[in-house]
């Protein structure tokens, strides 16, 4: 009788981590537009990843923190604010209670900030100026706050459909050496090598210092697949994916697809990427007349993309989406329908499914996962 109440023991502290993992609860922070409307700022909730269930927990008052990232640490918040000011915020976070606290501002060097990230040694953040066309590296100092001394690099050129730029976000590469920014003006996809030492001129041009896709294309966001070989953009304006090969600074193409139904000739917007944490797929939306997540299975050698399934968004204007860290979920913001919507997720097949649950809030614009403490 005792020897089986031990294999029993045994054989449940075997399965307690998994159990453990499934409900495991996640800081989600959401940035909203403030102007017109009724948010405030940066919202905090509790994200259970056992059921999707979401709860509110407090909130930071900032004008229009459309976008922001999250320090690798965890310990700071930079967001911009794109309103009647162009600045850059700094925020302590606290990784326990989900608190956020303003610790100062400075200028975004150009108009209209509409995305922010931060390198993977918390040294510098990169804004992309959209009204402005320029990208500015903003250093941070040891205390988390931002450094007066920015550099702020202006884009040259214009493309079929627009007349000048409109840089619309950066990525750091996996390496942390180059900063890869989609100008939705001049279709390219221009290339920094980052070297956080030569404050304030931390940007300079790569060895290829640009690649440009099709005509009229607008790139808009991007990302890098987990095994660093591949890249990945969407564009806005002919809403497609592109597929590319990197390495040490340098794309090349390998793929184009399109993310609108065959025949129809409205905008499909192409608004945001991701790709799964296990690499084995990549999800990206459209928004305005379209309103789809098209799921994409990944060919793990060649990074070739395979359409899976496409998955109506359901709220209109989904300006970004976002995959929890379980995996178990995806969540999709509707500016337009005020809402955030949550959609389970396969892990085998990729695929979405709706359910049901909604959080209502004014003009979401984004969702970030933060690991408790």
């Amino acid at each position: 009788m005792e020897f089986k109440k031990i294999i029993s023991f045994c054989a449940l502290l075997l399965v307690a981590p998994a159990l453990f993992a499934q409900s495991e609860k996640y800081h989600m922070l959401v940035g909203t537009y403030t102007s017109p409307g009724k948010s405030e700022g940066i919202y905090v909730y509790e994200f259970d990843s056992q059921n999707g269930e979401i709860s509110y927990k407090s909130k930071v008052i900032l004008e229009s923190p459309s976008y922001f990232a999250v320090s690798p640490d965890r310990k700071f918040v930079y967001s911009v604010t794109e309103g009647k000011e162009s600045k850059i915020n700094a925020l302590a976070f606290d990784p326990q209670s989900g608190d956020l606290k303003l610790l100062n501002s400075q200028p975004s060097g150009s108009n209209g900030p509409t995305h922010i990230s931060v390198d993977a040694k918390r040294k510098y953040v990169f804004a992309s100026n959209y009204g402005g066309g320029s990208i500015t590296a903003l250093p941070i100092d040891a205390n988390g706050t931002l450094g007066p001394d920015i550099q702020d690099i202006k884009h040259q050129g214009s493309s079929i459909a627009r007349k000048k730029p409109f840089v619309h976000s950066a990525v750091v590469s996996p390496d942390n050496k180059y900063v890869l920014t989609a100008d939705l003006g001049t279709d390219k996809i221009n290339i920094y090598r980052f070297n956080a030492k030569k404050r304030p001129l931390a940007l300079s041009a790569a060895a290829q210092p640009f690649l440009t896709l099709d005509p009229g294309a607008g790139p808009r966001h991007s990302t890098f697949h987990p095994n660093k070989k591949f890249f990945y953009a969407v564009t806005e304006i002919n809403s497609r994916v592109y597929a590319f090969n990197y390495k040490k600074g340098h794309l090349t193409q390998i793929q184009s697809v399109s993310m609108i139904p065959e025949g129809f000739t409205g905008p499909g917007h192409g608004s945001d990427i991701h790709i799964s944490a296990d690499g084995k797929f990549l999800y990206a939306s459209t928004r305005s007349t379209v309103n789809e997540i098209g799921i994409y299975s990944i060919d793990q050698k060649t990074g070739m993309l395979s359409l899976v399934a496409k998955q109506p968004s359901f709220g209109k204007s989904s300006r970004t989406f976002e995959i929890d860290p379980s995996g178990n979920w995806l969540l999709s913001t509707s500016q337009v329908t005020n809402e955030i919507i949550v959609f389970k997720r396969d892990k085998e097949s990729g695929k979405l499914t709706p359910t049901g649950q909604k959080l209502q809030i004014d003009k979401p614009s984004l969702v970030k996962f933060v690991k408790m403490d």
